[in-house]
């Protein structure tokens, strides 16, 4: 297939010769009203019904016991971290190929990323380069896993990356075995389903996102899942300041942070969320569209993994090469319709570009060759 072939059919399909973004939040039901609510009670800040709705209404969605709701996902996946005991001289093994922010949170609490490869089919951390990794450079001393530097390794963080699912029980079995702590960075992923369980549920904790340009969005706005009543109190709890309960005193007991979601962004995404599963299909139809248009094409679709159900948040294409990569990128781009590569890949980046990593083979593979095409929902 042509890339003048490509852009007339994404054209065809969102209706227009013009701009067409990567992916832009549509707002189509009750996010008008919800909002307006909040201003008329004048609660729009942390304190509100919509903060307790959302939080109510994600962690049923997703069969979560527990939601804490954030000021992004960033802040979320960092506090998912620190109360999975991530201390200052850490190591936490994560996937090269994310959105910078993975590592930001890790750096955060003064541990260090270590990379280890991701699974082609996937895209997220590869079970078995980590198992590779673990038996390769770790070892196991008093219920502890310890790299042979000496440090130690708390915590693994996977990315379901574009909305795909990783190969999350395969990764926490390893994680058991080696007494490491996993986490779900689900930022993406909200609606995807692996072996018919909601993403982000797996791990005794994890984190969503919901800033402007994912499946739905509160304006910017995270959200920490978990299974233990203990761990979601506690999150609560140094998300909001550490602040004790009275009706007129300040007292905070420890140091922590200011990250709870406004009120005002809450009842934005509990409109969201009543569009949630229309917003599925027809992103799933868009997926499969792309699909069938580039069948027996030089680009490979990139499609859900067995055993998965993806949101297909970003539908993304592998190119045979990166030459041809980057004239696709700029074709694209210069007839108005958004196209982007990978991220650049974490251990390229010059705060990141000592970081213990394993063989990124997969990583560096994917960097060279894959394209983000519009995924935005269209209703119409």
């Amino acid at each position: 297939m042509s890339t003048e072939r490509l852009i007339s059919f994404i054209q065809d399909y969102y209706k227009t010769t013009e701009f067409i973004p990567l992916h832009a939040p549509q707002f189509e039901g009750n996010e008008r009203k919800y909002v307006l609510d909040t201003l008329d009670s004048t609660f729009v800040s942390t304190v509100g019904a919509y903060v307790d709705r959302f939080e109510k209404q994600v962690a049923d969605y997703t069969k979560a016991k527990y939601a804490v709701a954030t000021v992004n996902g960033t802040a979320a996946l960092h506090i998912a971290l620190l109360l999975a005991g991530v201390k200052m001289g850490d190591l936490v093994i994560t996937q090269a190929l994310t959105f910078v922010a993975t590592c930001n949170a890790i750096s955060y609490l003064g541990a260090e990323p270590v990379f280890v490869d991701v699974n082609i089919e996937t895209l997220g951390l590869c079970p078995i380069a980590l198992l590779e990794f673990l038996d390769q450079e770790c070892v196991v001393r008093e219920q502890a896993c310890f790299h042979k530097s000496g440090k130690r390794i708390r915590a693994v963080v996977v990315m379901h990356t574009f909305g795909h699912p990783a190969k999350v029980d395969e990764l926490l079995s390893t994680c058991k075995k080696y007494f490491i702590e996993l986490i779900e960075d689900a930022a993406e992923s909200l609606g995807s389903l692996y072996k018919d369980q909601h993403t982000g549920t797996f791990a005794k904790t994890s984190a969503l996102s919901f800033n402007g340009n994912k499946v739905i969005t509160t304006g910017g706005g995270g959200m920490i899942l978990s299974r233990e009543k203990s761990i979601a109190d506690k999150a609560k709890h140094v998300t909001t300041t550490a602040k004790q309960p009275h009706p007129y005193e300040f007292y905070h007991d420890e140091i922590a942070f200011n990250y709870r979601m406004p009120n005002i962004n809450a009842a934005l995404g509990c409109a969201q969320l009543e569009q949630l599963n229309d917003y599925i299909e027809n992103k799933r139809m868009l997926a499969s569209l792309y699909q069938s248009e580039l069948i027996a094409s030089e680009l490979e679709f990139i499609v859900e993994p067995k055993g998965a159900r993806s949101n297909y948040w970003l539908n993304a294409v592998i190119c045979p090469s990166k030459k041809y990569r980057d004239e696709m990128l700029t074709k694209t781009n210069q007839a108005g319709v958004m196209t982007r590569p990978v991220w650049q890949l974490i251990h390229t980046l010059p705060m990141f570009k000592d970081s213990l990593r394993g063989n990124l083979d997969n990583s560096i593979y994917l960097a060279d060759r894959l394209v983000n095409m519009p995924s935005s929902v269209s209703l119409t």
